[in-house]
């Protein structure tokens, strides 16, 4: 089992930047696949990145793509999410998600239903 806790949200203006962190703790954290989430209040939650254990492997959800970008430190049990040029629709709670899969291969989950531990979530508010 891991545990997850997000940082680095905020208020920020359009076209600004911000970096959220999420820290793992529990078992060990190359295991884990790593992916972030937006979600709005009564809507599903939305995929926005994913990166494979060894960080070679990222995907973006398209409304964030060559806008976010995802790493990860495997020394450090952190994964990171750099958002710039944001906009005011990004404005959302966002967590961080592990889905358990060992070193079977270097995959990126996508899907909510994969991700079986969350974190508390962090709010992003982007003024216009």
């Amino acid at each position: 089992q891991v545990q997850l806790v997000e940082s680095g949200g905020g208020l920020v203006q359009a076209g600004g930047s911000l970096r959220l962190s999420c820290t793992a703790s529990g078992r060990a954290f190359t295991s884990y696949v790593m992916g972030w989430f937006r979600q709005t209040p009564g809507k599903e939650r939305e995929f926005v990145a994913g990166i494979s254990w060894t960080g070679i492997s990222t995907k973006y959800g398209d409304s964030v793509k060559d806008r976010f970008t995802s790493n990860r430190d495997n020394l450090k049990n952190m994964v990171y999410l750099q958002m710039n040029s944001l906009r005011p629709e990004d404005t959302d709670v966002y967590y961080c998600g592990a889905h358990e899969l060992g070193h079977v291969s270097d995959c990126v989950a996508t899907s909510v239903y994969e991700y079986a531990y969350w974190g508390q979530g962090t709010q992003v508010t982007v003024a216009s």
